[in-house]
């Protein structure tokens, strides 16, 4: 969010004025000795005031042209100053535009930012003033370097306090944006939470119903379907993305069979499409089905890789006892199936 003067309005005004100057200028060229500086300077003046008020580059002034405009204000004073007599009978009238033309062009540049050079072209027009002998302090007033300098003042108070104004808007709209972030994903962890509530409830609804009637006395083929939900239960929550109906029906199918069946997702595949994430599942569910191992372990791999899922499924070459009671024996174990699901369809993946 930006807070500001319209830029079309200010570089209208300022061509506005600086124009006013150049006729000025033009209205008292006999009062000049020599009307070539005078030329000189307008054409000067005139070529600053043109490429600081350019509509397009950065808001802020470039110090290579805020340096230009601060050396135009010191050529064009020294120009006309040098051919003005300033002890003419009836003053110099409006041939003194300099000054004025000096005190736009700086407060161009510090309505774009480059207040220090401003200041330094107002310090320069002061000392200039002072060592016109026939002027001396009162030219301040008369030739109007106070109002160069007022115009600069207002520019720069005004400017700097639309540029924090600024900063503070964007502030909160930053801080606004991170609220609606932060509650938007407390929204959608609430919800997600609510549906895997759902779903443990409705796997293990029958078999609570079941202990409830029995008093807790159940058969030994309950007993290991009361495993087999506690392990679908906890597949809820360290498996989560990796879940869906396929996959819930093959897991639980390979648990009754006796495998050990782990899922881990870590959140590589949460940028999935809906499209995208069916397929891998549904790979996924294939993948558990077409093994016979002992063990399955399924696990999202971190995003930045094509590989969505990684399948491995493990043989026990013993007696298969240690796979039964989830125990590790990996010098006992043997690759049944090693798959990478890909995170875009591709052939054998």
């Amino acid at each position: 969010m930006n807070i500001g003067v319209p830029r079309y309005l200010i570089v209208g005004m300022a061509a506005l004025f600086s124009a006013y100057h150049i006729v000025l200028a033009n209205y008292t060229i006999d009062i000049p000795e020599r009307p070539g500086p005078i030329y000189l300077a307008m054409a000067l003046y005139g070529v600053a005031t043109i490429v600081s008020l350019l509509p397009w580059g950065p808001v802020r002034m470039p110090v290579w042209m805020a340096t230009f405009n601060f050396a135009t204000v010191v050529a064009i004073s020294l120009l006309v100053a040098n051919e003005l007599d300033f002890t003419r009978e009836g003053g110099t009238g409006y041939a003194t535009w300099y000054v004025a033309a000096s005190g736009t062009l700086l407060t161009i540049t510090s309505t774009r930012g480059r207040h220090t050079f401003a200041w330094l072209g107002i310090g320069f027009l002061v000392a200039h003033t002072f060592s016109l002998g026939p002027v001396g302090p009162a030219g301040l007033f008369s030739l109007g370097i106070v109002g160069s300098a007022s115009w600069v003042a207002v520019s720069h108070v005004l400017s700097s306090g639309l540029a924090k104004a600024s900063k503070d808007a964007q502030r909160f709209v930053l801080a606004e944006q991170e609220a609606t972030d932060w509650q938007a994903a407390q929204d959608a962890h609430v919800h997600e939470r609510q549906f895997r509530l759902e779903q443990t409830g409705s796997m293990a609804l029958v078999m609570l119903e079941r202990i409830r009637e029995t008093g807790g006395d159940l058969s030994d083929a309950e007993r290991r379907d009361c495993l087999n939900l506690e392990g679908a239960i906890r597949d809820e929550i360290r498996g989560r993305k990796l879940l869906n109906d396929a996959v819930r029906d093959q897991v639980m199918i390979a648990r009754r069979r006796g495998a050990t069946v782990t899922l881990l997702d870590e959140g590589g595949i949460d940028d999935l499409s809906d499209e995208d994430l069916d397929r891998v599942l549904n790979r996924l569910a294939q993948a558990i089905q077409s093994t016979s191992a002992d063990k399955v372990i399924a696990r999202t791999v971190p995003e930045g890789s094509d590989v969505a899922i990684t399948v491995v499924g493990l043989h026990s070459a013993g007696d298969g006892e240690s796979s039964a009671l989830g125990q590790d024996s990996l010098e006992e174990d043997v690759v049944d199936i090693w798959l990478e699901i890909h995170r875009v369809g591709a052939i054998g993946s």
